[in-house]
């Protein structure tokens, strides 16, 4: 009996003690990650420049993690269905958002998001750039952005028209009024495309739009940039100065392109899902196709993506206040 009884408390004792110190390392579920789909939730609809991007780093995805990526296009109330729903799912690592610079417009524009988008979300990666350009129709007398900020008179504003209320080529817009002091007139539209057609056809002076859509456009000779809004020039228009280089310092306004997970996901998927992108972007072959389609590739951190998507959202939240942009 008192061997029985020695045994068990043994038994008990060993029991106990792999309880209370688990190995080191990574949860199994971290380790074998992916175990089975993943879904990427696109909050625009299908064919735009987010969701193309979705789709090619998913099927990359798909290839290295051998299990199923699929794109989930969720659009409405300018991103923030699709986020909510992200928000708002479990913490594993197999419901991730695919987002541009709007995720960081929206707070400021949206009192009602329905989420938090510093604290429901963590950052995975940043994967690439998009700037908007300034363009008015070939026939214009405005040949550079001098011309346009003289013609942008306080007795005569000059029409800009955008992609949309609260769009990054808004912002950009409202951005050079306040950085110049001009006059101009943001004229909104429901998509870069209408804006373009009724820029081309002269009826508004001027477009702000991204520049990968704007610049079949320009080099079929039907507008005319002049300037783009990022720090550096665009490999997509070379030939096209910035606004910075044309007398205005420090603006810039590049719209980014990124992967978010739910808080609280584990450091090790995410870290699993940046080095599994950051293969994908490093790639040639994913490279050209990017640039082609108007990207300009970059890969990141997560904490250096954090850290700019909520600087962005106190500097795009300063803007929309000062300019009384309000969606609700």
């Amino acid at each position: 009996m008192k061997r029985a009884r020695l045994f068990s408390s043994l038994l008990l004792a060993l029991a106990l003690g792999a309880c209370g110190n688990p190995p080191s390392g990574d949860t199994p579920s971290d380790a074998t990650y992916p175990t089975h789909p993943i879904t990427i939730v696109v909050t625009f609809p299908p064919g735009g420049g987010t969701d193309l991007l979705a789709r090619r780093l998913g099927a990359s995805l798909q290839e290295q993690f051998g299990q199923p990526v699929v794109v989930e296009n969720r659009p409405g109330a300018s991103g923030n269905i699709g986020a909510r729903i992200v928000a708002e799912s479990p913490p594993d690592g197999y419901t991730l958002l695919m987002v541009n610079s709007s995720f960081a417009i929206n707070p400021g524009v949206y009192r009602n998001l329905g989420f938090a988008p510093k604290r429901d979300f963590t950052a995975v990666i940043n994967v690439a750039f998009v700037p908007s350009v300034f363009v008015v129709p070939a026939v214009s007398p405005l040949h550079s952005l001098d011309d346009a900020l003289a013609a942008a008179r306080p007795d005569k504003p000059l029409p800009f028209a955008s992609c949309g209320n609260g769009t990054p080529q808004h912002l950009a817009g409202e951005m050079l009024a306040r950085a110049t002091g001009a006059s101009l007139q943001h004229v909104p539209y429901k998509g870069c495309g209408p804006a373009l057609t009724d820029v081309v056809a002269g009826q508004v002076g001027m477009g702000v739009v991204t520049a990968s859509s704007a610049a079949p456009l320009i080099a079929a000779g039907k507008l005319r940039a002049l300037a783009v809004t990022s720090p550096q020039r665009s490999p997509l228009l070379p030939a096209v100065p910035t606004v910075a280089e044309q007398g205005v310092p420090d603006y810039a306004l590049d719209q980014w392109h990124g992967l978010l997970a739910p808080a609280a996901t584990p450091p090790a998927v995410v870290a699993k899902l940046n080095a599994a992108v950051t293969r994908i972007v490093q790639r040639p072959d994913v490279q050209a196709s990017l640039r082609e389609q108007g990207f300009t590739p970059t890969i990141s951190s997560p904490r250096a993506f954090q850290d700019m998507i909520n600087a962005d959202i106190d500097r795009y939240t300063a803007l929309t206040d000062a300019i009384g942009l309000r969606a609700d």
